[in-house]
């Protein structure tokens, strides 16, 4: 122990004497005692915030003011708290928290977006996200799109559905900052380890078709089959005719049924109607959908019909399709 600390000790028990002697040590003394009142709860510190208040704040019983002045003086490390927002778990000691505090060690929110989900459910979570700036909530997705240097301007597909932490006073621009980032990175990297000669132009073009199969499908073993029927496809020059572009094409107009005239509906999106890839991706892909569409199985498949429980039967022919539409689709042998 210092002879800085040793004398301090010895100023201390002086003033304790000259204050009452037990008195002074039981007041002083009860403020290491001293636990947090109520249930487990966030606590935020707020800037220019003093330790003299926070105790005042959190104890659970009331503390003599010149005790914790003088309590204070001989734990100078405790005193520079900073700024955030803190978990303060029930029964927890009053100097632990002030020792928290004063760590920086933030209480860490989680936001997890869903793969297959669209840039505009992002957008909702981020707005209803707890302790979260929302500095991007006035902005279009156009003018997001620049400010994170997405060359064409749109953002769908482009962030990678992951859960994300966070502390407070994180903005949603940081957020989808980090998002675009990942998606960048893995995206990158997923081309480089592609299989050859596939119907892709660029990175973005897979990207696109990664999309489409999240849509297709949520069963893990069926993304590289799914992947294999789009690839022959585009290879062939068949149009995809895939349902979950057609419904992104028509936005709010879907209501849960795709009728003839949204399989008809002239847009860029629609795969009944359009040659190749849409324009844009149609939701979030996550990883395993985008290493389907750089690495499918090699197949003959041309189709494929939901059958139920999540599960597709796919053929090869379109007289064997038709006859599953039959089975599975019309319910007729």
């Amino acid at each position: 122990m210092t002879s800085k600390r040793l004398k301090g000790l010895a100023t201390a028990a002086s003033l304790l004497l000259v204050l009452g002697g037990g008195y002074g040590y039981r007041e002083y003394s009860a403020i290491e005692r001293a636990t947090i009142e109520g249930p487990t709860r966030l606590f935020t510190v707020e800037k220019g915030d003093h330790a003299s208040r926070i105790i005042e704040t959190l104890a659970e019983e009331q503390l003599a003011d010149w005790a914790v002045r003088l309590w204070l003086r001989f734990h100078p490390d405790l005193v520079q708290i900073k700024s955030g927002t803190y978990e303060v778990k029930e029964g927890t000691r009053l100097t632990e928290v002030l020792s928290l505090f004063a760590s920086g060690k933030e209480f860490m929110f989680n936001l997890t977006f869903v793969e297959g989900s669209r840039f505009e459910e992002w957008r909702k979570q981020l707005n209803s996200a707890p302790y979260l700036e929302r500095v991007s909530r006035d902005q279009s997705d156009e003018e997001l799109a620049r400010e994170l240097g997405i060359e064409n301007g749109k953002p769908e597909g482009w962030f990678l559905p992951e859960t994300y932490a966070y502390t407070s006073h994180s903005s949603d621009l940081a957020i989808l900052r980090r998002a675009h980032q990942e998606m960048e990175s893995f995206l990158e990297s997923a081309w480089q380890k592609r299989q050859a000669d596939l119907p892709y132009k660029t990175p973005y073009e897979a990207l696109v078709m990664a999309s489409i199969i999240e849509k297709e499908t949520g069963q893990p073993h069926e993304r590289p089959l799914i992947a294999s029927v789009f690839v022959n496809r585009l290879r062939l020059g068949m149009r995809l005719q895939t349902d979950p572009t057609v419904i992104y094409g028509v936005k709010d107009r879907y209501d849960g049924n795709i009728r003839k005239s949204d399989l008809t509906d002239n847009n860029p999106f629609n795969t009944y109607v359009i040659n190749g890839l849409p324009p844009t991706p149609i939701a979030m892909p996550g990883k395993a959908s985008i290493e389907a569409a750089l690495n499918p199985v090699k197949s003959d498949y041309l189709y494929f019909v939901a059958k139920g429980g999540g599960e597709h039967y796919f053929s090869k022919t379109l007289a064997e399709h038709n006859q599953a539409v039959r089975k599975y689709i019309l319910k007729k042998s």
